[in-house]
């Protein structure tokens, strides 16, 4: 399993389909699981709907990416790198400036979130500099 793993990353366009599919997950998850049960994680409708355009952002333009990115792919990866960074520091802020209505349910699912995006961009950084 681990040498199908390293074969796969071996190609660093892929990088950009995991980076599609984790997207359209946290798209899923925040616009139709958290969202229908904003008042059991504490934040807000609108909020949650904010993040989860955001996240289909990301996913389309991943996958865009990973279709049509030829030559210059670590450039389309510095910026989808960059914009989940940007992610996770909104991610942080907005746990922060809700800490009083936010439950721990809310908090786990996006310390969550945050680990797992930090260790995918910790991944694309990693690629980049191949």
């Amino acid at each position: 399993m681990k040498k199908s793993v390293q074969q796969f990353l071996a190609k660093p366009k892929n990088i950009f389909l995991i980076d599609a599919v984790g997207a359209l997950l946290t798209f899923i998850l925040l616009f139709l699981v958290l969202r229908t049960f904003n008042t059991f994680f504490g934040l807000s409708k609108t909020t949650l709907e904010y993040l989860s355009l955001l996240a289909l952002l990301f996913s389309i333009y991943s996958l865009t990416c990973f279709f049509l990115a030829k030559n210059n792919w670590k450039l389309y990866l510095k910026i989808i790198c960059t914009a989940n960074i940007l992610y996770c520091i909104l991610t942080f802020g907005i746990l922060l400036s809700n800490y009083k209505s936010i439950s721990i349910f809310g908090i786990i699912y996006f310390l969550g979130e945050i680990v797992v995006i930090a260790g995918l961009v910790f991944l694309e950084i990693k690629t980049i500099r191949k």
